[in-house]
């Protein structure tokens, strides 16, 4: 029990951006809603920055990027359902297991922005300047 306190608390806190937004819901199902659609909007600027990503890549770049991003699908799916397993069957597990969705996706798009924008001439770059 002390595990699940401490990982809800844990997930609570980092939950400061949806603070705001989710402040007008008064049930846990209107949080889970809140927090199910933050993890739906994390996804939809995910899947735009990842579009942007393939349009910057080179041909030999697109199955690499794409194999990455599907393993970092099945890695995020999967530590979500370890890390919020501790919630399991509570009322409170769908908002647990959205706010970390939502959190890994919104490090993963935070991730893949950086590599949209390079200095000509820098060499770490992922893509080619174009």
């Amino acid at each position: 029990m002390k595990r699940v306190c401490l990982l809800l608390s844990g997930l609570l806190l980092s939950a400061n951006v949806l603070a705001d937004s989710c402040d007008a819901a008064t049930s846990q199902a209107g949080l889970n809603e809140c927090y199910g659609n933050e993890y739906k909007k994390q996804d939809d600027l995910l899947n735009q920055t990842y579009q942007e990503a393939m349009k910057l890549a080179t041909d030999t770049q697109k199955p690499l990027l794409k194999a990455a991003q599907n393993a970092w699908i099945a890695f995020r799916d999967a530590d979500c359902a370890l890390m919020t397993s501790g919630a399991d069957g509570a009322s409170i597990a769908p908002m647990v297991h959205a706010q970390c969705m939502a959190d890994k996706t919104r490090e993963r798009t935070e991730l893949l922005k950086s590599t949209l924008h390079c200095e000509e001439g820098d060499v770490s770059c992922v893509f080619p300047p174009r």
